[in-house]
Order: C-alpha cells, then structure tokens, then sequence
C-alpha cells in the first residue's frame, strides 16, 4: 500500500489509537498486538513482522519513542522494546480518531512507505 503525503497508513493510526486507549505510559508490541484484537477484534495484524515494521515506521515520523527495557526488569525473560506516544503522536492518535489521519508534513520523510 502506497502511503499518500501526509497521511497514515490505516494500521498506523490504529496502533495510535490502541496506544492512547491502553492507558499506559510504555507498551511493547506483543502487548500492544494483544490489546489491539481484543478491544476492535484488529484483522491488521497479519504476522508480529508487520506491527513492528508500522511501529519503526511511526518512530520514524517522531511519533512514538521507543527504549530496551531495563535489564533488571527482564527476570529469566528476553529483554523487551518499550514504546511511548509523543506529544505529536498523541495529537495524530486524537486526530485519527476524529477521522483525520494526517500527520504534520515536517514529521513525514520522502522514502516511500
């Protein structure tokens, strides 16, 4: 899919959203991918490979931060990405949510999506 200038991708915006309804500061993508079929039954999600690619994307734009989870934290388990809205990022979400899904020109790249 072609990504028009200034838009999102229809995944894009859905993971904003989940992001900004989960309530929480930081989310790793598993969790992330959990809450996204339970709460809108999400069909978007066709392997982890995609919600990963879309949330590279997203930091790309400046839209999410993300951090490797203190290692102190992992406790026998492999180290997990922690991702955070941005303040940009929680505009976008907000305007998604209204059925406006545009991102500010200046977050956008001239590499094809």
């Amino acid at each position: 899919m072609r990504r028009k200038p200034g838009t999102l991708l229809p995944l894009e915006t859905e993971i904003l959203e989940a992001a900004q309804r989960s309530g929480h500061a930081t989310f790793h993508g598993f969790g992330l991918a959990q809450t996204m079929r339970d709460q809108s039954g999400s069909r978007s999600l066709t392997s982890h490979g995609t919600l990963y690619k879309a949330l590279g994307r997203l930091e790309e734009l400046g839209l999410l931060t993300s951090r490797w989870e203190d290692a102190a934290a992992v406790e026998g388990r492999p180290r997990r990405r922690l991702y955070a809205l941005t303040g940009e990022g929680a505009r976008a979400a907000e305007r998604a949510g209204a059925g406006k899904a545009v991102v500010p020109r200046s977050s956008l790249t001239s590499e094809p999506a």
